[in-house]
């Protein structure tokens, strides 16, 4: 597989961290994205010697967020991976309460998850078009699924908007061979890093935990297929998730 130049934004921890680690293994040049402008330091060495250019942008200002980027990136972009995902305070946890949300956190959490892809795409889609095989990734959640069984109102809201994001823009540049992916992901042990077995990683949490390993392994799957074909739709859950 040639080397490609890979947009990853939200890569400073978690699932971006992973895959910061596993696209620079691979080959890739990698442009990892952060709200600090500082790598983390298991990614501090790949950043000082060149191999991993680092941005530090703030999507709570979405439109300033993607200028940075865009000024910091070459001129052709191949993947643009989409890793930001913020929550309500008390979502996932029995205190949670729609009511309990302020119209600031609601904002925030929207500006985030829906205007934040958006303004970033408007702005890198021509970079990324002129690639022989373009491709977006967006890594949504099981929220975002319908009747999904969670009560997070605006963060659900939010994850199924990048469905309708992800369905719109591949209509529209389909005929420039645009391939965009939505992965509904589970919950995630971001706990264990690569560096952990991913047998050691999968205990955690007994079967109610999706590794990133194994979330790595779908997107450089996904991302080796031809041009011919693309993942419209991945959902991810953990296998003990009795919603699905």
């Amino acid at each position: 597989m040639p080397s490609l130049n890979v947009l990853i934004v939200g890569a400073s921890r978690g699932l971006g961290l992973a895959l910061a680690s596993a696209m620079l293994e691979d080959g890739h040049r990698v442009f990892g994205v952060s709200r600090g402008s500082n790598p983390p330091e298991e990614l501090a060495a790949a950043a000082r010697s060149g191999a991993l250019p680092w941005i530090g942008a703030d999507f709570s200002d979405p439109r300033g967020a993607a200028a940075s980027i865009a000024d910091a990136l070459p001129p052709s972009l191949d993947v643009i991976v989409y890793n930001i995902g913020i929550w309500e305070e008390t979502a996932f946890s029995e205190e949670y309460d729609f009511l309990g949300s302020g119209a600031e956190e609601i904002e925030s959490l929207v500006t985030a998850n829906v205007t934040g892809p958006l303004l970033l795409l408007h702005r890198l889609l021509p970079s990324l078009l002129v690639s022989a095989h373009p491709q977006v990734i967006l890594t949504g959640s099981t929220s975002g699924v319908p009747r999904s069984g969670r009560p997070e109102v605006a963060f659900g809201a939010s994850k199924f908007a990048l469905t309708g994001i992800a369905d719109a823009l591949r209509e529209g540049y389909r005929h420039h061979g645009l391939s965009v992916s939505v992965m509904q992901l589970g919950y995630l042990n971001t706990e264990d890093p690569l560096s952990v077995p991913v047998e050691e990683a999968a205990a955690r949490g007994a079967g109610t935990l999706v590794p990133v390993h194994d979330v790595v392994e779908v997107i450089r799957t996904m991302m080796r297929l031809s041009p011919a074909s693309f993942v419209r739709e991945l959902v991810l859950p953990a296998i003990l998730d009795e919603r699905f």
